[in-house]
């Protein structure tokens, strides 16, 4: 590999997080295509729904759709590349390439607390403050909310890019399979207090503040759910359970992160891999699941279009 880097003036980065890849390369490759494939389809059928349908044109579904374009980027940022290496006989990425992952990784990771946050103040509005719901949750502050969701979390990283292009690398392999947090063992004498410090500003701005803000206003809403009438905990059941299955989700992938990258625990490199397929699975097609089975007008819309797919089938086969 230094050869390699030497010859052609790139700075290449190995994976060494495959777990017996000679043997088993065409079943996991067979496996995470079928699930690229299926995150694909799922997120963007209910994302056409949200667009075509008129009556899915208001604040709670225009969210709804930026969390699951956002599992298609986070999924997009993985599959491709994790495919590649899959059948390559060397896994391998370019130093560039993976700081780019890395960042996009982060990015739409903070997004996702963002928006889950929007989510939650939508409907603390809704819930809480009814009357004022139309004037408060316009057009300008949807387009704000989900510009600021975007933008925050990878305006925060930035430093972190421009800090990184000026260390040396010294370790040339990495412990996994994608671009993470692990990319900072690469470096040869990077301070360890200012890893720390930023690592937690980061923390704090992306991922514990939205978390608290969630926190805040879900149980502001419990509390007036409480003291309502049947109908306003119904209405608040259905609309705010789907919300927290997501937040738990999201947060157990987040902790593992936290836990295995940053504390820099030492895991089988077996375990390893088998936690980070399943971050990379399941929460991108938990979202779809959640919001097509539990979020009413969506199951009702999605089961149409089925039934009608189903019609069509049967008419062109008579």
């Amino acid at each position: 590999m230094d050869e390699m880097n030497d010859k052609f003036n790139v700075t290449y980065i190995t994976f060494v997080g495959h777990v017996e890849l000679n043997k088993y390369r065409f079943l996991y490759f067979a496996i995470m295509f079928t699930a690229y494939i299926l995150i694909l389809c799922s997120n963007s059928t209910i994302l056409c729904l949200i667009w075509i349908k008129k009556s899915l044109h208001e604040p709670m579904y225009i969210f709804i759709a930026g969390l699951l374009l956002n599992s298609v980027m986070f999924s997009t940022n993985i599959y491709p590349e994790l495919l590649i290496d899959f059948l390559s006989d060397k896994q391998i990425t370019t130093h560039s390439l993976c700081s780019f992952q890395a960042f996009i990784y982060y990015s739409l990771t903070g997004s996702e607390f963002f928006l889950l946050a929007a989510m939650a103040y939508d409907r603390y509005v809704s819930i809480c403050k009814p009357l004022q719901y139309t004037a408060i949750m316009k057009k300008t502050t949807i387009i704000i909310l989900l510009g600021l969701a975007w933008l925050l979390p990878a305006c925060q990283l930035v430093p972190s890019v421009v800090m990184s292009q000026s260390y040396k690398i010294c370790n040339f392999t990495l412990n996994g399979i994608f671009c993470n947090n692990a990319i900072s063992k690469l470096y040869c004498d990077t301070s360890r207090t200012t890893y720390i410090i930023y690592g937690v500003l980061i923390l704090l701005n992306t991922i514990f503040l939205p978390l608290l803000f969630i926190l805040f206003t879900y149980t502001k809403i419990f509390i007036i759910c409480y003291r309502s009438c049947r109908e306003v905990r119904k209405k608040a059941a259905h609309t705010c359970l789907p919300h927290l299955l997501i937040l738990v989700s999201f947060s157990c992938f987040c902790s593992y992160d936290i836990i295995i990258a940053r504390l820099e625990m030492n895991l089988p490199n077996v375990a390893r891999f088998i936690l980070t397929l399943q971050v990379v699975l399941y929460h991108p097609l938990f979202n779809p699941i959640v919001y097509g089975l539990k979020m009413k007008e969506i199951s009702k819309h999605l089961k149409k279009l089925f039934c009608e797919g189903k019609l069509n089938i049967w008419q062109s086969s008579c």
